[in-house]
């Protein structure tokens, strides 16, 4: 895969109509097709949508501009870059390799890590991942000096733990996913490219997903990596196995003509049928397919393919197959020779392998003895590259097996500190948080204050409303508390309506303020016939006296509560 690729690695300009353009872009952005959004659960937001829209242009050669709009855009929130959301350093990671800075784009992969994790987004920080491996991986072609390749499975293992969590935008899973197996496939690690390219057709099934022709997009990829594995197993001599992929192969090309919707069916529907017909040039009907390959290349050329276009190139090997399984040697020959010459420096090397050894098979068929110590070498060379693409394989499933095993760990861990109705900590996640808090030495002797919450006559709201509404009422009051304190802070569900909130290095009159907003929030909720009301108690302490401050701010809840509740009120 990721095939028609200019020194950028990503898509040239022009080929953004190209079938399979998203899954060779070395981005993972599909041709413009994620663009276009529908549905009113899976809508993509404006800040997505104007950053895919620049990623878009940037493919199209405007990748100076786009840069100079992204990084104006990063410095909106506070002057630095570094602050900027996501989505903008996407837009600008693709700019930047573009420009042909790979250096700079892995940094900036790096800071689009750091605003996703700061967004908690699994979808971008997937992306952020996967980016800065296909950067670092093709920058190891340029420089053998910055050659790493355990640092780019290392990213794209990362990238598939990211998304584990949940990641509700299926726009950006998609680009995930996408990226993700574009990393796999320049590796040749088939058999992990496969399931991302899958998990990223299986996101455009949704009902709310615009007819844009990402569906037979990916089951068009999904053939033509299947093609391209069954390549590297002929020359190694596993000619069962290869046949087994072309039958893969040609099913998702038949679903992929089936699928072809959008406003460039015709194109998706005359590369799955070109697929198909290559599918079958080494089992049932060769002649068929002899007959087909020439005759869909004609048609896409017309849709401005190029007879050097690597999608075309693909095809070759399997048309000469064709031809000489119908007894026309000659013609086999010339196909394959016309090919060759017409290879371009760029040309993915494992095509242009399979290219250069059907010559020299069919050489050896028609009696050459020149074609014999070349096949040879060749055979041995492929022999060997497989068993250091075996190697990497192993070195990626191994990691894979480490890095879910300990994200189910962190996930149980998390899951005994939380309480399971509110989403907040329960009392073990707040004990948690203490002891990290007096482990980090002078963090202990630091301010800390605490915010004891209680909800006002929550017993009658039970009796009248029903548990269930309580329920709901209790996750609200979660919420808003959540909401109005500060990231690094913790709100945490004692037992039934009782919650805290902890504050480090806050002192009484700024945790005041939060109580009051929280007051104030809780007393507009309308959900309910019954108003909801709360008392919240205020003290401060040190973070080793914990203990002392929350008895403290428990009594000036209680405090709020004889004077009428519905009130913050602070320790003496």
């Amino acid at each position: 895969m990721d095939k028609a690729v200019d020194a950028s690695g990503t898509a040239p300009a022009g080929s953004e109509g190209g079938p399979t353009t998203a899954a060779r872009s070395g981005t993972p952005v599909a041709s413009g097709c994620f663009l276009s959004q529908g549905g009113a659960e899976d809508r993509v937001d404006d800040l997505t949508l104007r950053a895919l829209n620049l990623v878009e242009e940037a493919q199209a050669g405007a990748a100076a501009r786009v840069l100079a709009v992204a990084e104006a855009a990063l410095r909106e929130p506070t002057g630095e870059i570094s602050d900027g959301p996501a989505a903008m350093h996407f837009a600008r990671v693709v700019a930047l390799t573009r420009l042909d800075d790979l250096p700079a784009a892995i940094a900036a992969a790096g800071l689009m890590l750091t605003a996703a994790d700061r967004e908690g987004s699994a979808g971008w920080r997937s992306c952020a991942l996967s980016l800065r491996a296909t950067r670092r991986l093709r920058l190891g072609d340029q420089d053998i000096a910055e050659y790493d390749i355990e640092a780019v499975l290392r990213d794209l293992v990362s990238a598939e733990i990211a998304l584990l969590a949940d990641e509700p935008d299926p726009v950006i899973r998609g680009n995930a996913h996408t990226g993700i197996a574009i990393g796999y496939a320049q590796l040749r690690l088939y058999e992990l490219a496969v399931p991302q390219f899958q998990a990223a057709y299986e996101a455009t099934c949704r009902a709310s997903y615009p007819d844009n022709g990402n569906r037979a997009m990916w089951l068009c990829n999904l053939a033509e990596l299947n093609l391209i594995w069954a390549l590297e197993l002929y020359q190694i001599g596993q000619v069962a196995e290869a046949e087994k992929l072309t039958t893969v192969a040609e099913e998702y090309a038949v679903r992929a003509a089936a699928e072809a919707s959008g406003p460039r069916a015709q194109v998706w529907r005359l590369s799955a049928l070109l697929y198909a017909a290559c599918s079958r040039a080494d089992r049932q009907d060769p002649a068929e397919a002899a007959a087909d390959i020439p005759r869909y290349v004609a048609l896409l050329k017309g849709y401005g393919l190029k007879e050097q276009h690597q999608e075309l190139l693909l095809c070759r090997p399997f048309h000469a197959v064709a031809l000489r399984r119908s007894g026309r040697p000659d013609e086999a020959l010339r196909v394959i020779q016309d090919a060759v010459a017409s290879l371009a420096p760029d040309t993915d090397w494992l095509i242009s392998a399979a290219l250069h050894r059907t010559h020299a098979v069919l050489l050896a068929a028609n009696g050459s003895p020149d074609a014999v110590p070349g096949l040879t070498y060749g055979d041995a060379l492929a022999e060997l590259l497989w068993r250091q693409r075996q190697r990497w394989l192993h070195t990626a499933m191994t990691m894979q097996s480490y890095d879910v095993l300990r994200w189910q760990h962190e996930q149980a861990e998390q899951a005994a500190q939380t309480d399971p109705l509110t989403g907040v900590a329960n009392r073990r996640g707040l004990d948690t948080f203490l002891q990290t808090l007096a482990a980090s030495g002078t963090a202990a002797e630091q301010p800390v204050a605490v915010l004891a919450a209680d909800i006002d006559r929550f017993k009658h709201i039970n009796d009248s409303l029903g548990h269930a509404t309580g329920d709901d009422v209790l996750r609200a009051v979660a919420q808003l508390l959540t909401s109005n304190v500060r990231t690094g802070d913790l709100v945490a569900r004692l037992g039934g309506d009782e919650f805290v909130a902890i504050l480090p290095g806050a002192g009484t009159v700024a945790a005041t303020e939060v109580a009051q907003r929280v007051v104030r929030a809780i007393a507009g909720l309308t959900a309910w016939p019954v108003r909801v009301r709360v008392s919240v108690g205020v003290a401060s302490g040190r973070a080793y006296s914990f203990e002392e401050a929350l008895t403290r701010a428990d009594s000036a809840m209680y405090a709020a509560k004889r004077a009428g509740g519905n009130r913050a009120s602070v320790s003496a």
